[in-house]
């Protein structure tokens, strides 16, 4: 008898607290959300399978010499992992559409504003007793409204490493939720008229262009802001090695075999941080809310951006729905500046237009982190 007396003290649904059952459900959800509904399956799958793991009591894999926790500290600790995987991005990013129209980069700088705004939301909801919110936490959470995973887990991680858990499912959650939330918006803020307006083609951009645009773009900004230098160097570094031509084997590994591996242990170390202690806390709700917010002022400014561009403009009018492209989530929020389009005139083809804001949006995102991170740290 006592011998199964401590058979059942050692096993996990003895030593399981409410919290910790409550986290298994929710790291099941986000891979139903992720096989089911296909909300980002890459990192989703990855991230709710971690959270799974990292809530099973007694087992120990999400800290100490668990292999989760050592995921955590070698990759997201460190900052490899997003800044890999920022590689990877630009080696499948095309800055054609961008060159081709570069007032589109107002429209990448407007949607930014979502990330400042959240801030100051943030602080101002910690000042009225709502939340209890650093400054430093409200920077991380303000990052979400660039709706880029990636940075989102890179600024935490330096700035609210407590917080990162939550940050990265809500920023993956809303780039998986782009379909959803942006087109309501989109539709409020535009006319039928101004939905329907079709922009001119495109020019040819040269591979000259496109091989100087990233080494001029990493010089710029990095000599005014160093610490933006990490992500928009491995973004440049990425993106140069596929338009140069030259180095096919090392792209082709960039962007297929080297990002998918680290993709699998990122989703694995964000889902490590799942843990019920850490996450089951109010200002969980606080963050999933206010990213909510600052994607949804992020999409709204892109919008109302190239409107006032358009009062300027007496000719060649940009489409204002392709504004909205100006959030990081490449491409999938271009394929919704395009389907938007599309379904007020079958005929306009914005896809290839909003990819020139959609790219200027990981730009603008890389910045305002550096920003973030260079007067907060």
């Amino acid at each position: 008898m006592e011998q199964l007396n401590l058979l059942w003290s050692n096993t996990g649904l003895q030593q399981m607290v409410w919290g910790q059952g409550l986290m298994l459900i929710v790291g099941m959800l986000l891979v139903y959300l992720a096989i089911v509904k296909k909300f980002e399956p890459l990192l989703l799958l990855p991230i709710g399978f971690g959270a799974i793991l990292a809530n099973i009591p007694g087992a120990g894999i999400a800290e100490g010499n668990g292999i989760l926790h050592i995921f955590y500290m070698v990759g997201i600790e460190s900052g490899a992992f997003p800044l890999i995987i920022f590689m990877g991005v630009g080696a499948l990013t095309d800055f054609g559409p961008l060159l081709a129209n570069p007032k589109t980069l107002l429209l990448g700088a407007a949607a930014q504003f979502g990330i400042f705004a959240t801030l100051l939301g943030a602080i101002g909801l910690t000042a009225l007793g709502v939340f209890d919110f650093s400054l430093t936490d409200a920077a991380a959470i303000g990052i979400i409204g660039g709706a880029d995973g990636p940075t989102s887990i890179y600024v935490a991680s330096k700035l609210a490493p407590d917080l990162l858990g939550a940050i990265a499912v809500a920023s993956y959650s809303y780039m998986a939720l782009v379909p959803l939330i942006q087109p309501p918006i989109m539709r409020v803020l535009t006319t039928a008229k101004e939905r329907q307006i079709k922009m001119v083609q495109l020019r040819e951009v040269s591979q000259k262009e496109k091989i100087i645009f990233p080494i001029m773009l990493l010089i710029l900004v990095a000599l005014l802001l160093p610490d933006a230098a990490p992500l928009l160097g491995m973004f440049a570094f990425g993106n140069l090695m596929k338009e140069s031509g030259v180095v096919d084997r090392l792209s082709d590994t960039t962007q297929n075999a080297l990002i998918n591996i680290v993709t699998i242990f990122l989703g694995l170390a964000v889902g490590s941080k799942l843990m019920a202690d850490k996450f089951l806390q109010p200002e969980t709700l606080g963050i999933l809310l206010l990213g909510m917010v600052a994607f949804g002022i992020g999409t709204a400014c892109g919008v109302l951006m190239a409107k006032i561009m358009n009062i300027f403009s007496k000719k060649n009018k940009i489409n204002p729905l392709i504004g909205s492209a100006g959030v990081s989530a490449v491409p999938m929020a271009a394929r919704v500046s395009n389907k938007v389009g599309l379904e007020a005139n079958p005929h306009n083809f914005l896809l290839m237009h909003a990819m020139g804001p959609n790219v200027a949006g990981v730009i603008g995102s890389a910045i305002a982190a550096g920003i973030m991170i260079q007067f907060l740290s």
